[in-house]
């Protein structure tokens, strides 16, 4: 019958579970791989495909690799079902890091999605896209995420943001651009999204004060609306951005923290330091704090915001209004925050003990706040320990005269609770209560020290774990209330050495004897029982522990240091001393006999030195009035509502306050007034350059002799030729190399599936080989003949290069390092890239001692973890240890305002990823980062047209790359042309424009300019511009072509940028740096 009735529960415990489970997924766990997967995935129904793919992610929970699906999986992101295209997503989230080959053909898709009416659809496709982490589709994502910051739905702006912390996760070739989009997104008006900024703004930038300051007001009032979690850091981002602007406030409630006494001493959170202001605030010592009234508008602005926001329901949005309440607010203001504070201890265990160590620290510094509160911080049984020890530490804080009888009372419950370690520090704040309200100490000591005798009567009896550790806790309080004032507490001290006979535990034995020999000369009583106590101590002497009876060596010397004259005590103290060294110097432990002996070698002197040596005891054994606080304490508090302050030391990230009125903000007029910086170059630089922040053609001019110079007189302006020469013959070659030419970079498995199509509909452009482009028309274009005009003028102006911030003055006292590529060639090693370095003073005072070296010239043993993940890529590339960087010659004096130029030559390990280095300047280290720019990883290559013809021949197929763009700087420079009295040729002018362009971003070499006879004068199409160059690091040929597609001279045009070179990542990553220079 039992077995029967277990079988019927059995089944209907099954039934149950299937009547739970209809119309659920559910089913999908028990036997994932139940059916065959592959053919669903190819089926022409969504929700065969939908069953497939839930199956696929039920494995992948399960643990299981289901990678070797990836192709099929592949092929459904263009599905147009939204639930299919979602889980495809999540598919490819997971696996685009282990198959990155393969989820490189899924970039089309995904940039179609980008443009797609579903904003669920464009987020998903954004999310997916980021998530495949390859620097080589980085200004892909730029792109994307660009697109993203500036769309209509709020949710994919949303997504925009936390997408470009993953993009700098990658390190971005441009810092600035990531900041761009940092400044777009910041300046949105969904909450939302200024949430996200936010967090993006404090992973990339957050000493960019300079762009919070363009947002304050409207972040401030936008505080309340967004979300919780985005609330905490866009407070801290706010404080940090006051902090550093105004500096600190006079009014707020730290402004007297020199007052700070010895009650910030005490405890295990206990405070080192009178000015907690220099553990807040970075570099603050000496220096004066108070900079700013609290009636500053953007100080009172952020106060005003944040007053909603003490009642959330987030704990962490409460304790981060309260740390700026604390840190800038008065007192008045910061009263209200307590009773907020208060009710967070209502909250789960975890919250309650972060908002009690936020709560200590408030309570040492004003315990008058949460007097009226003191219920609030009595103990429940249902506290863990940690949260019990501190709200004793609090209650004992915050005790007064008037509130310390009802906290006593709350004492004698703890005392009587199972949990010793608990009655241990009760014991301890019952010591501390007693020391902050003297009037208390005799009835303190009086029941401490009934307290002892009843536990060393039950030691006796039974031992319980942790019972003597209470006694001696016990002990240890009456011992801190006895010092306070000795000579009232006689009689206590003789009821403890009455106790010594029931008393065994031996530390507490070692307090005792320490408290007798520290007061044996005061009062009355205690100088008659010495003898007999000594006598005792002595005949127990070697039943005794080695921390007892180093403490009775100390006591009998202190014995005889405070006898006076020669009387019967005195021999008798000094026979006593004797007996006991002698039976220390043959004692079994080192420190018993070293310290037997070091008494010895002092207590033996000749009777004229006999009252000095006496000194020199009093000096070393007996204790002398402490200090209030402790200077060399190693304890630091940390700002409110951080991690660190919980587990009291610096946590990875946390960095307190910038140092206050640091934010530095560049002088517009300073550049205004200096467009030109005239530098002359001490490295080997013999010429003068010039620089601009942006690509702006004002202010420099230079031949372009490294490029090739033609002498008209030899050459004319013009030369007219076949363009149907030597095309037969790179037809002919293209087709011969079409197939035979796969990059090494690439696996076998993308060999065989990456086809030209695939990279062409990756880098969403259509291949126009050279031949169509050059000599075969399109449609709405002129018709253009073989004859091809070559323009051999190449008196051209150079434009300025572009600079890159190294070191921002905000972060360094005022230097800011500026850096540009140079046209150079190294001397020292091909590998070598040469980098102008501009070194300006925005700073009062003058900067001395300025260098730059790399950074494991300094052998750092400590770097973080995105440095280390940099050092291990770099290591796949570079493998040797050569040097990295050739020194510059040290600027001993950079006066205010002034600018000096350096010229170093820098080896970087991999076109993709930064140098980092380190600037010294008035004996401080500063960090920068040098990133690379894949343009100057070239040097001219000096060859003929023919040579470039034949070599793009053989580069072709998965060698070539090609993207389009559009070209807008011959625009200006027609206009300046027209009001020019020297006119010259319209074509010529667009043909100077593209080769400055390009000569002024790259380190490349012109081999050509030409364009075909068109009939339409005023058509510029079929414009054709060839530079050479040779990469660095393997001197392979790099063979770049620009030609105009269409348009006349005034307007944008449309133009085709074709890459080819062996080295097919280089060659990709310069195809976009070069539309980028063009655009």
């Amino acid at each position: 019958m039992l077995p029967q009735m277990g079988a019927a529960a059995e089944s209907i415990s099954k039934a149950s579970s299937l009547v739970l489970r209809i119309g659920t997924d559910a089913h999908l766990y028990d036997d994932p791989n139940d059916v065959s997967i592959k053919p669903l995935l190819e089926s022409r129904y969504d929700s065969e495909k939908a069953d497939a793919l839930k199956r696929l992610l039920a494995l992948i929970a399960q643990g299981a690799d289901v990678s070797h699906f990836f192709p099929q999986v592949v092929k459904n992101v263009a599905s147009h079902s939204l639930e299919v295209k979602k889980l495809v997503y999540l598919y490819l989230l997971h696996y685009a890091e282990k198959r990155q080959n393969e989820a490189l053909l899924s970039i089309n898709c995904f940039q179609k999605d980008l443009s797609d009416t579903n904003p669920l659809v464009r987020a998903w496709a954004l999310r997916a896209m980021t998530g495949i982490r390859l620097h080589i589709v980085s200004p892909l994502l730029l792109a994307a995420i660009a697109k993203s910051a500036r769309d209509p739905s709020p949710y994919v702006r949303k997504c925009a943001a936390y997408a470009l912390m993953k993009l700098y996760n990658l390190h971005q070739e441009e810092n600035s651009s990531l900041e761009e989009l940092v400044d777009i997104l910041l300046s949105d008006s969904s909450p939302s999204v200024i949430g996200s900024a936010s967090v993006a703004f404090n992973t990339i930038c957050p000493d960019n004060h300079a762009l919070i300051s363009k947002h304050f007001t409207k972040l401030c009032h936008m505080l309340p609306d967004v979300e919780e979690w985005a609330q905490v850091i866009l407070i801290q981002i706010l404080l940090r951005y006051v902090t550093a602007k105004h500096g600190l406030v006079r009014e707020s409630i730290l402004s007297s923290s020199a007052d700070l006494a010895a009650d910030l001493s005490c405890g295990p959170h206990a405070l080192g330091t009178g000015n907690i202001l220099s553990d807040y605030v970075e570099g603050l010592e000496g220096a004066e704090w108070g900079t700013c009234s609290r009636e500053n508008e953007e100080v009172e602005l952020l106060m005003r915001c944040t007053r909603p926001l003490m009642w959330s329901r987030n704990s962490a949005v409460v304790m981060a209004t309260a740390g700026a309440h604390w840190l800038v607010g008065s007192f008045e203001e910061f009263k209200r925050v307590v009773k907020p504070l208060v009710f967070l201890l209502r909250s789960s265990p975890a919250s309650k003990y972060v908002v009690l160590c936020n709560v200590i620290v408030f309570a040492k510094k004003a315990p008058e706040l949460f007097e009226e509160f003191y219920e609030d911080f009595f103990v429940l049984n249902s506290d863990p320990y940690q949260v019990k020890t501190l709200k004793l530490e609090i209650l004992s804080t915050v005790a007064t005269e008037k509130t310390i009888p009802f906290i006593f009372e709350e004492f004698q419950d703890y005392i009587r609770d199972p949990d010793r370690r608990f009655v241990a520090d009760t014991i301890a704040s019952i010591g501390i209560c007693a020391k902050k309200i003297p009037n208390l100490a005799s009835t303190c000591i009086q029941g401490l020290l009934t307290l002892v005798l009843s536990e060393s009567s039950l030691s006796n009896s039974y031992q319980f774990e942790g019972e003597n550790f209470v006694l001696v806790q016990a002990i240890m309080s009456i011992k801190s209330i006895i010092k306070q004032d000795p000579s009232t507490h006689e009689k206590v001290i003789i009821q403890l050495v009455k106790s010594l006979d029931t008393i065994k535990d031996q530390t507490a034995r070692a307090l005792i004897i320490w408290i007798l020999g520290e007061y044996n000369h005061m009062g009355n009583i205690i100088p008659k029982i010495i003898p007999t106590v000594l006598k005792y101590l002595a005949w127990s002497f070697k039943s005794e522990e080695s921390e007892s009876k180093l403490q009775i060596i100390n006591t009998c010397t202190k014995v005889v240091a405070k006898s006076k004259g020669e009387n019967s005590d005195s021999i008798l103290f000094n026979k006593i001393l004797n007996y006991t060294i002698q039976l220390a110097k043959v004692d079994s432990n080192y420190d018993v006999r070293d310290r037997a002996r070091f008494i010895s070698n002092l207590m033996t002197t000749d009777k004229e030195n006999s009252e000095i040596y006496k000194d020199l005891i009093e000096n070393i054994l007996f204790t002398k009035p402490s200090l209030p606080l402790n200077p060399n304490s190693n304890f630091r508090v940390f700002l409110p509502g951080s991690l660190s302050q919980v587990v009291l030391h610096a946590a990875p990230g946390y960095s307190p306050l910038p140092n206050p009125g640091s934010a530095i903000f560049p002088d517009p007029n300073f550049e205004a007034q200096n467009p030109n910086f005239e530098m002359n170059g001490s490295n080997g630089s013999d010429g003068s350059s010039e620089y601009s922040d942006d690509e702006s053609e004002s202010g420099y001019s230079d031949e372009a002799s490294e490029n090739g110079d033609f002498d008209e007189s030899e050459n004319p302006l013009v030369n007219i030729s076949d363009g149907n020469i030597d095309q037969s013959q790179r037809h002919q070659n293209n087709n011969n190399n079409n197939d035979n030419n796969v990059s090494g970079f690439v696996s076998a498995d993308l060999a065989e599936m990456l086809s030209r199509s695939a990279l062409e509909s990756w880098l969403d452009e259509k291949s126009t080989n050279s031949q169509s482009q050059l000599g075969e028309s399109q449609p709405g274009q002129s018709q253009t003949s073989a004859a091809r005009v070559s323009f051999t003028d190449r008196n051209f102006e150079l434009k300025p290069r572009k600079c890159y911030v190294l070191l921002d003055p905000v972060n360094s006292e005022g230097l800011r390092v500026r850096y540009a590529f140079s046209n150079e060639v190294s001397n020292v090693s091909p590998l070598f890239v040469c980098v102008d370095l501009l070194f300006e003073n925005f700073a009062n005072e003058a900067l001395n001692k300025i260098d730059i070296k790399y950074e494991d010239e300094e052998a750092s043993g400590s770097s973080e973890p995105m440095d280390q993940v940099l050092q291990e890529t770099a290591s796949m590339f570079l493998s040797d240890k050569t040097q990295k960087i050739i020194p510059m010659e040290e600027i001993i004096t950079l006066n205010p305002n002034e600018t000096v130029k350096r010229v170093i030559q820098v080896r970087f390990n991999h076109h993709l990823l930064p140098l980092k280095l380190r600037v010294y300047c008035n004996g401080k280290k500063h960090t920068g980062k040098l990133w690379p720019d894949i343009a100057y990883f070239l040097r001219p290559l000096n060859i003929d047209l023919n040579t470039f013809l034949t070599k793009e021949g053989q580069l072709n197929g998965m060698f070539e790359y090609s993207r389009r763009c559009i070209f807008k700087d011959h625009v200006p420079d027609l206009d300046q042309n027209e009001k020019s009295s020297n006119k010259i040729d319209k074509n010529l002018v667009v043909a100077n424009s593209f080769a400055s362009k390009m000569l002024s971003n790259a380190n490349i070499h012109l081999v050509s300019m030409d364009m075909p006879v068109i009939s339409k004068h005023d058509d510029v199409a079929g414009l054709c511009l060839r530079f050479s160059g040779e990469l660095l690091n393997n001197s392979k040929i790099c063979l770049i072509t620009v030609v105009t597609m269409d348009g006349n001279y005034s307007e944008p045009l449309d133009v085709s940028v074709k890459i080819n070179c062996e080295d097919t990542v280089f060659g990709l990553n310069l195809l976009n740096r070069v539309v980028a220079i063009l655009q």
